[in-house]
């Protein structure tokens, strides 16, 4: 099927225009409000944008650094939206951080607005003489002002009796700082990426280029992480498709079956998830064998293009709402494995790569070409390299164009060590494909070499391990000798059930998963942890905590 035309834009403010002019009473946003659900049109929701941002203009505060903390929902994706229509700058923080890094970054951000939810304001009340610059505070929960919290909706209701002109006319430089990200991955302290709207609208315009959304999709990624900011809630506003609201992970099961949604953006903890849930409920069922048989009838069928895939994994599908078609999967390898018994049963798993320094996109694969080995192609506005490759032509990945930050806020020392001479030193390791696919093989900062001078990239054989369908997570180290040298590998694992399995078992087993794998990629040591490891908001393990 022929796509669509893409229109370029230069702004939020046309993106968010334009979305309601072209489809002022589709409906644009879904969320339940305690039991209720609501829903929201284009129209509404640029209304509304609007009104908060007249009302913060009349303030005097539209220009500011703006901060946001809470929950994902409907209201901080209106303050989200204000802020980027606005000349100021956002900066949302993660819903996770302890009172005194929250308090610590609010400072360092140079905020002078904050909005927040009700748990949010209750972890700071005692904490506001620590952010002083911080000049107005608005809580999305509060009915009524309260203390030195304004209302959210009260705030909204003022903007909309005020003129909108002034609001209106207000225009970014889209090379300045816009949006102010607060990021450390897995490891190290906080560092604020800065990126401009150009970076913004470019990422998302040449990304659509690869990979279309459907038309409802289920936003459950946290709101402060590029991925979700732009790749969730800028696209779905640009492409005019209903994007459903998840407010906690929890509830993701029911919001799938309440949504239906036809796509929905991830990370590969969370596909990895699903296929673990749906091979549970198989196995349980003891319907193992009729699963596989049906999947070789189906995939004999799509030779001859007929198609049945829906109708044959219907009662898999209608765990996930019925009408998913698509997962866009984002900010790490996708197990080959996955993907392809995904794409089985009627779902297309779309892999890409992405860092939040470059706004987040860097490559995607193809709706037409899902290679679930590689993470496809780059976005047409980037150029990309690979720095001193090896033998096998991995190195560090480097990327310029029109994505890449700025630099990171405050430290021109760090933005040095990652910027040079026009690239940016992405911090990943790789290899670059014969026909310019990205295949990812780690992370510099993780590298393992081992002292016969062989470099090992652990998450090549987590992913390997991770083949063993009763290891949930793991986390490969080297062993060091007593010179501090690395001289072999372990693996340290959880399994949510081990199923009276011993460790000799569970070594055999990793064995056969790496049987492809050279001697000194072997594991020696097995590690079995009872809880899960430490994650970051997007379920990435924090291999040093």
């Amino acid at each position: 099927m022929k796509r669509p035309p893409l229109t370029k834009i230069s702004s939020v403010r046309e993106l968010v225009t334009n979305s309601y002019h072209a489809a002022p009473l589709k409906i644009a946003f879904r969320f339940l409000r305690g039991k209720e659900e609501v829903s929201v049109t284009f129209s509404e929701f640029y209304h509304s944008v609007e009104a908060l941002g007249a009302a913060l203009t009349d303030m005097g505060l539209i220009h500011s650094h703006i901060a946001c903390v809470g929950d994902n929902s409907f209201p901080w994706i209106q303050t989200y939206l204000t802020a980027l229509m606005g000349d100021g700058v956002f900066v949302p923080l993660d819903r996770d951080l302890p009172a005194d890094t929250l308090t610590r970054l609010i400072r360092e951000s140079d905020a002078e607005v904050l909005f927040c939810d009700a748990a949010h304001r209750d972890m700071l009340a005692d904490k506001l003489a620590q952010i002083p610059a911080v000049k107005c505070l608005i809580c999305f929960d509060l009915e009524e002002d309260e203390g030195a919290f304004l209302s959210f909706s009260r705030l909204i209701a003022r903007g909309a009796t005020l003129p909108k002109t002034e609001y209106d006319s207000l225009r970014s430089n889209p090379h300045a700082l816009k949006l102010l990200v607060y990021t450390s991955g897995t490891t190290g302290a906080e560092k604020g990426v800065m990126l401009t709207e150009s970076n913004l609208v470019n990422c998302l315009y040449w990304g659509l280029h690869v990979s279309r959304v459907l038309d409802c999709g289920l936003s459950v990624l946290p709101y402060h992480h590029t991925y979700a900011a732009v790749c969730d809630i800028l696209v779905a506003l640009y492409t005019q498709a209903t994007l459903c609201i998840n407010d906690r992970l929890k509830n993701v099961p029911a919001n799938l079956k309440r949504f239906r949604p036809s796509y929905i953006v991830l990370v590969p903890a969370f596909s990895e998830h699903f296929y673990d849930m749906i091979m549970r409920g198989v196995q349980k069922k003891g319907k193992a064998r009729q699963l596989n048989r049906m999947i070789r009838i189906s995939e004999f069928l799509r030779k001859f293009g007929i198609d049945l895939r829906r109708v044959f994994f219907k009662s898999i599908l209608e765990q996930f709402g019925g009408n998913l078609r698509k997962i866009i999967c984002g900010g790490a390898p996708i197990r080959p494995e996955i993907g392809a018994f995904f794409d089985k049963i009627g779902i297309t798993l779309i892999g890409g790569y992405g860092i939040t320094e470059c706004s987040p996109l860097i490559s995607g694969n193809d709706d037409a070409c899902n290679n679930f080995a590689s993470a496809g192609h780059r976005i047409p506005c980037l150029k990309w390299r690979i720095d001193s490759p090896d033998e096998n032509g991995v190195g560090e990945i480097c990327v310029s164009g029109d994505t890449v930050m700025l630099g990171y806020y405050k430290r021109p020392d760090l933005t040095a060590e990652v910027i040079r001479g026009g690239w940016f030193y992405t911090g990943d390791y790789g290899y670059l494909t014969p026909d310019d696919q990205v295949v990812i093989t780690g992370r510099k900062k993780n590298i393992i070499v081992l002292n016969n001078g062989k470099n090992v990239y652990p998450e090549e054989l987590e992913t390997r391990i991770q083949s063993v369908d009763y290891i949930s997570e793991v986390v490969v180290r080297g062993i060091r000798n007593s010179h501090g040298q690395d001289y072999a590998l372990s693996a340290e694992i959880y399994m949510e059930d081990a199923g009276g399995r011993s460790e000799a078992d569970i070594m055999r087993d990793i064995r056969a998963a790496m049987k492809e794998e050279p001697s000194y990629k072997q594991i020696s040591r097995l590690l079995i942890r009872e809880t899960p490891f430490e994650k970051t908001t997007t379920r990435k393990i924090k291999r040093n905590a």
